[in-house]
This record gives C-alpha cells, structure tokens and sequence, in this order.
C-alpha cells in the first residue's frame, strides 16, 4: 500500500477526512516553501499537494497563476521542487507529497529520469493537469514502477467513458473538480456535485476528494460531507502571497497557513 492509500485509509478507520493544501513550490521562496509545508502539517494537513510553477498554467485562476509567477521570478525549476521534497523528507518520513504541474518540465526532464529523481526525492504521487488519460500510457509505463501514485482529474463535464479510463489510470484518490471553471472560483451547486460524486462511486473504489472552489469553513464542511476529503488551494497560495513583501518569521509562516487548522476544526465535526 503507498503512502498515500495508507494515509488515507488510517483517515477512514477513525471516521475522519482527508485535508489536502496545495502550495506552488518555490513560493515566494525555496526555504520558506519547505518550511510552510511542516506548518501545514502540524496544523492538520494530510497530504501536500506541491504545485510545479508553470508560465502557461491552464486551470490555475489568477492567484495561483501570480504565485507561480513568484516562483519562476525566483528561477525555481523542476529539479528545485524536487529539492525541496528532499529537503521536507529529513525530517517528515510519513506525509504523502503529490507533485501538481503541467506536462511540460516533466517531458523535457524525461518520464523516466523524473520518474527516478521523485522517487529518491520522496514524492509520493503526481497528477499531471493537462495529460489526457488516453495519451498518458507511455507516462504511467514510466512511473508506476518507481511505486509513484497518479492522480487524474474528473470535472463536471467528464464523460461516463472517459471517467472510466480515469480510473482505471488513477492510483491514490480522484481529484473531483466541483466545478467548471479555473481555481479560485466558488461553489454554487453542491447537490449536483453530490450526484456526480454518487455516480463516481459507482464505477471506483478509490478515495474521492474535491478541490476548486474550497476557501473557507462552510465550503469545506459541505463538501467533506459528500466526500473523501478537500483540496484547497488558490485561499491559502492568496495568504501565502503576504510572505513575499513581509517577515518570514514563525509568527508569520503560522498566520499564513492558519487556515488549515480552521479547516481541519471544520471536517472534524461535520454533523
């Protein structure tokens, strides 16, 4: 069992919910990335979603997008990100890390040269946004060997079919995206994502956690409710974005990432 189905599952043995923040890597810089994710981690997070800056993200709303930008003004690259997954692992053993990105840096590093450097790294899982999961077969030859979880999206739009391929490719959890649009847009139907969530149930047996749209105690209660657990994201990259014109103390890295223990408060006591 990975790391990240064994997180998850020892979750569900005590009737809890899986937490998952996402942070770009290298945001605002490579210290203090490392040093916010054992923040996260001991105010409730689970797992770590680790974005890869990117300069033509496609699904990324404009706060993730200007974090990203932060991270490529600092030159983080791939191999950097990896670095700091090292980096958090001499002293962090147990906390899944999912690398988030774009195919882009992956192809030009090489499926199986960064296959084997996440591996030694640390790195846990890796969902590829813009990787169709009918071109993604020669990717997971790559890194399912290495023992790598790969996590698919499934958006409200997904077709039946194609929701099947996704799980046949996926290992880990889904990644339901509540809904059509880019990060950082709000929720507005919660009883049609419910349903998609039934339906996805039906053809999976795998964790299912929802991101987009999480940003604040309600969202995440009302979500966590109808599922596996929440992703947050563009919330938490927007208070992040405070470090790089203020103190990076420990006073500071706290105050940013002070959402994750309201969050955690939230899905621990969903009635």
């Amino acid at each position: 069992m990975s790391r990240i189905s064994q997180c998850i599952a020892d979750l569900k043995a005590q009737n809890r919910k899986v937490l998952i923040p996402y942070i770009v890597a290298g945001d605002p810089d490579q210290a203090t990335t490392v040093a916010l994710m054992h923040k996260l981690v001991s105010n409730g997070a689970n797992i770590i979603e680790l974005g890869i800056p990117f300069s033509d993200p496609s699904s990324d709303g404009t706060v993730i997008q200007l974090g990203a930008e932060r991270a490529l003004r600092q030159g983080i690259r791939l191999l950097d990100v990896l670095a700091m997954v090292a980096d958090f692992r001499k002293s962090d053993i147990s906390t899944p890390v999912v690398l988030m990105g774009y195919l882009n840096p992956i192809e030009i590093m090489g499926y199986q040269s960064f296959a084997e450097r996440a591996k030694e790294a640390g790195v846990d899982g890796v969902l590829v946004v813009d990787l169709p999961v009918h071109e993604s077969k020669e990717f997971l030859a790559a890194v399912h060997p290495h023992g790598l979880d790969t996590v698919f999206l499934v958006a409200p739009t997904t077709t039946e079919a194609r929701i099947s391929a996704i799980c046949a490719a996926s290992s880990g959890y889904i990644y339901y995206v509540s809904l059509k649009g880019v990060t950082g847009a709000a929720i507005i139907d919660s009883g049609e994502i419910k349903q998609r969530i039934s339906q996805l149930r039906a053809l999976t047996d795998l964790p299912i956690v929802v991101g987009f749209g999480i940003k604040d105690a309600d969202s995440a209660r009302a979500m966590a409710a109808i599922s596996d657990g929440v992703i947050v994201g563009s919330a938490l990259v927007e208070k992040i974005a405070r470090l790089s014109e203020s103190p990076k103390g420990d006073a500071e890295l706290q105050q940013s990432v002070a959402l994750i223990g309201t969050l955690r408060d939230a899905i621990d006591n969903i009635n």
